[in-house]
């Protein structure tokens, strides 16, 4: 199976215009087979793969842990794997659509799972409800400094109890794993898969690339058409995750030919890697210039989301979207563009302090603001 490339990579092209049917494998390069897993949401699926070894299947990512993911995956058992057994399990990153079954799918093959460190341990704390900052005090000052009003919390905790029975709550986590890294090669179904990992999306984000079919395997790092929430949490309050995955970007545009063949978890598989990349940068450094414009005078981390997002959000959007908001000050704070000072009423206010700002500023030639955060 070959999938023919396009005569230039300057542009996004697309080899495929729709997903494989439910509960079916489709070959997109030799022993690399997608699996469209359907999740609730605006997405409407997530991408999954499998690699073909010699004596079994290797899993990337696994879907939400809810019954509809467990069904299409016992089709997939039950007729797609050819009487072979799963071997081994590799998620990405510890968000719910991509572990939600890791567990389930080790218990059942007794097979490892693969993550690395930072990503298995960071879902260890948030399973069984571990590590939920969005309540108790940690939150309530969070959100406080943000400018969001004093209920906020209790938004928050109904809709995460609403989305739990979609699946999106953080499921029991597998006890053991096998620890992957930078670098790191995995020889699998006769062909070196290096791990590649970035970071800002989510702690420490393993994507896997052969350069003999000249095919990465991206998960959220690279998606070819939404942008990848990026947002400061509760958790750890001072994070900077913008500038870890800016320069996540300039590491794959180092180490990532143009060529090669892109397999997101979201959206569909592409060619253009290269000019993704760039449009990603470029967004995000528009999105903090307009943020800098907008502080001449000073303001607090709610009144900017107007700046990025367009229309009205419900509390799960609001969450992603401060979070966004925040992790893009965070940034500027860095580069000593932004100045963060503290209210009598606890509201950090932000002000720009950059005299080239004037020289810099094209407030009428902005991207427009995104109609709301995506979840991913």
């Amino acid at each position: 199976m070959s999938i023919t490339a396009p005569a230039s990579f300057d542009t996004i092209s697309y080899p495929f215009d729709d997903r494989p049917e439910r509960g079916t494998l489709r070959e997109v390069a030799p022993g690399v087979f997608w699996l469209a897993m359907p999740m609730s949401g605006s997405l409407a699926f997530i991408n999954l793969y499998l690699l073909e070894d010699q004596d079994g299947w290797w899993i990337i990512d696994t879907g939400l842990a809810n019954k509809e993911t467990s069904e299409v995956w016992q089709q997939v058992f039950d007729n797609a794997l050819g009487g072979k057994p799963v071997v081994g399990v590799i998620c990405t990153h510890m968000h719910p659509d991509h572990i939600g079954q890791a567990k389930d799918i080790t218990d059942r093959f007794r097979c490892p799972l693969y993550m690395t460190q930072g990503e298995y341990f960071q879902a260890r704390a948030f399973s069984n409800g571990g590590g939920n900052s969005r309540s108790g005090w940690i939150g309530e000052q969070f959100y406080t400094q943000a400018g969001m009003p004093t209920d906020y919390l209790e938004q928050l905790a109904k809709m995460w109890e609403s989305r739990s029975s979609e699946g999106m709550s953080m499921p029991t986590m597998v006890q053991g794993y096998e620890r992957l890294q930078d670098g790191q090669i995995l020889r699998i179904g006769g062909t070196d898969w290096q791990i590649v990992v970035g970071a800002g999306h989510s702690p420490e984000h393993a994507c896997l690339y052969s350069a003999a079919l000249k095919v990465l395997i991206s998960g959220d790092q690279i998606l070819p058409i939404i942008t990848s929430n990026v947002s400061v949490h509760p958790t750890e309050p001072n994070a900077n995750p913008l500038k870890q995955w800016m320069e996540s970007h300039d590491h794959f545009l180092e180490v990532i030919p143009s060529d090669t063949f892109v397999l997101p978890a979201h959206n569909l598989p592409f060619f253009g890697v290269r000019p993704r990349l760039r449009d990603l940068i470029n967004h995000h450094e528009d999105r903090m210039l307009a943020i800098e414009e907008a502080c001449v005078e000073p303001q607090i981390a709610k009144d900017l989301l107007p700046v990025l997002f367009a229309r009205k959000l419900d509390s799960r959007q609001m969450m992603m979207a401060l979070g966004e908001a925040i992790a893009h000050v965070h940034l500027l704070m860095h580069r000593n563009r932004l100045q963060r000072e503290e209210a009598a009423d606890g509201v950090f206010r932000f002000r720009s302090v950059d005299p080239s700002l004037t020289r810099r500023a094209h407030p009428d030639n902005h991207e427009a603001p995104d109609e709301q955060p995506t979840y991913v």
